[in-house]
């Protein structure tokens, strides 16, 4: 559906400055987490910050779409380059479940046999950590309202405060009373959050690019608003797919009554209307046909295979 933000639009250089000042920020804390993990012997640190640290690669790849997708398109990508943002998702969600697996494997090891841990330097890197955290999340509030990405990073940045509340936690009960298997508990936890992110988001990336029609849009309401034009008998051999992460489209065949071919362009039109204003669908391809040509007996969804087709293979 078409939406309408009621308020201007941030203007793409200062955004670009923002989500640079955020990148910036992680990368920090990543290299921080990572070094104090490693000082401190605490897995669960070390775990916030892979966390992190993709952050920082979502991050980085929402910079490298906003800068790429303002690209028009040529002869190369004949529908632009907004897509590359989805397929730079999908590393990123399976490079976030690797992770997460590693993560469960090296915790449980050290659940059977907890390490010593310097609960100090945990709990300073975990509050450093809170605090970029919060600042990340203050950077890209006002963009998330005109972005479903940036909103998915503001949202994504909300959720890590949490983890590095739990890295606080567990380094406040290993200096009062030195409880070692709490860190590898806590890595434990903060693998499981990151699979149960990655597994549950990876979907949209997938379906996208698998040219999947728009989750969120009522198909059959769509197909039922073009056969209510009339002069429209039916349609079929329909593909509603995703162009880009907000553009949707339809490409189909249209079964028209005799009178319509009279009214062809008119008919045009008004399906194109509806579409667009009913569904926010900008970009349709129509093939009109006459009631008694062969191809009407195609399946209402995709495109069946003709005897030719099948001899061919």
């Amino acid at each position: 559906m078409p939406h309408d933000h009621g308020h201007a639009a941030m203007d793409p250089k200062s955004g670009d400055r923002r989500v640079s000042a955020a990148i910036a920020a992680n990368a920090l804390l990543t290299v921080a987490q990572v070094v104090g993990g490693i000082f401190a012997g605490s897995l669960a640190l070390i775990a916030d910050a892979l966390h992190n640290f993709s952050d920082m690669a979502s991050l980085v790849i929402a910079f490298a779409a906003r800068r790429i997708a303002r690209r028009p398109a040529d002869a190369r990508m004949t529908f632009g380059y907004g897509r590359i943002e989805i397929v730079a998702a999908l590393v990123n969600y399976t490079t976030l479940i690797l992770v997460g697996v590693y993560l469960i494997y090296e915790g449980t090891l050290r659940l059977v046999d907890p390490p010593e841990v310097k609960g100090w330097t945990v709990v300073i890197l975990g509050a450093v950590a809170l605090a970029v955290d919060t600042l990340t999340a203050a950077l890209t509030w006002s963009m998330q309202k005109d972005s479903v990405n940036i909103r998915a990073l503001f949202l994504h940045n909300l959720s890590d405060a949490l983890s590095s509340v739990a890295v606080i936690i567990g380094g406040t009960l290993i200096i009062l009373f030195d409880i070692r298997w709490v860190d590898p508990a806590i890595t434990l936890g903060i693998a499981g959050y990151i699979l149960w992110l990655a597994v549950s988001e990876i979907g949209g990336p997938i379906r996208a690019l698998m040219l999947g029609s728009p989750p969120e849009m009522d198909h059959a309401a769509v197909l039922e608003a073009v056969r209510e034009v009339e002069g429209v008998r039916d349609l079929h051999h329909v593909h509603l797919w995703q162009m880009q992460e907000h553009e949707a489209a339809l490409d189909c065949h249209i079964v028209l009554e005799a009178e319509g071919w009279s009214r062809l362009e008119e008919i045009k039109a008004a399906i194109k209307e509806r579409l667009e204003q009913g569904f926010g669908i900008s970009h349709s391809t129509l093939e009109f046909e006459h009631p008694g040509q062969s191809g009407c007996a195609g399946t209402l969804y995709g495109h069946q295979p003709t005897d030719a087709d099948a001899s061919s293979r």
